[in-house]
């Protein structure tokens, strides 16, 4: 037990910040460029905007392509990415370019259902008036769609955790590294136990904090 407790107070701190450095960067980059993504697919797929069948199925492709890949599948098949854009793919930073690559798509389909969901009597109420696409977006979609885009943030936060783990499974840092290393490798059943409560603890934290949100901006 003492060697045990003596593991966590060496490895846990570090293993958790990696935890939170993979998850938080690849969050960032996976709600930005998905929402974007999620957005472009929205417009072009409508017919009351800028609706471009070629685009629309360019984007829906590439989408569908990267998610059909088992995060383990893709996150080895980035491992020559990451090595030549950061030298070291078995890094927390090599982790989050996979992490990023994976949040991207799956956040793209979220915005994308979120933005379906808006009423269409309102949008076209909106262009009618004389709006320009610019200020449909920011005074319509992006308000009308803002509870839901909450809910998938969370939703993706939360995959995202998830995926950490299996970054473990190549060395790279995490909470997911730690259980492996020490408590499949080593047979420090204790160590397991200590990761699955954080992460059921972390879940219940992001989706408590993520429902109060999305409920503040609910109409």
């Amino acid at each position: 037990m003492a060697e045990t407790i003596e593991i966590l107070k060496t490895n846990l701190p570090q293993a958790l910040w990696e935890t939170f450095f993979m998850v938080g960067t690849s969050a960032i980059i996976g709600v930005v460029f998905g929402l974007l993504i999620g957005l472009v697919l929205f417009l072009v797929g409508s017919n009351l905007f800028h609706k471009n069948i070629f685009l629309h199925h360019l984007a829906d492709f590439v989408v569908n392509a990267i998610r059909s890949l088992p995060f383990l599948i893709l996150l080895i098949t980035l491992i020559p990415l990451s090595a030549m854009l950061i030298g070291d793919p078995y890094t927390p930073a090599g982790g989050a370019i996979a992490l990023s690559i994976a949040a991207i798509p799956f956040y793209a389909r979220i915005a994308e259902s979120a933005f379906a969901e808006i009423d269409y009597g309102v949008l076209e109420a909106s262009v009618a008036s004389g709006a320009s696409t610019g200020q449909i977006v920011r005074e319509v979609i992006l308000p009308e769609s803002l509870p839901a885009l909450i809910r998938g943030f969370v939703l993706t936060l939360i995959s995202l955790l998830g995926y950490s783990a299996m970054v473990g499974t190549i060395g790279a840092g995490g909470i997911g590294d730690l259980a492996i290393q020490y408590g499949y490798y080593r047979y420090e059943t204790a160590i397991l136990i200590v990761v699955i409560l954080l992460l059921i603890l972390l879940v219940q934290i992001i989706q408590w904090v993520g429902d109060a949100c999305a409920n503040h901006f609910s109409k």
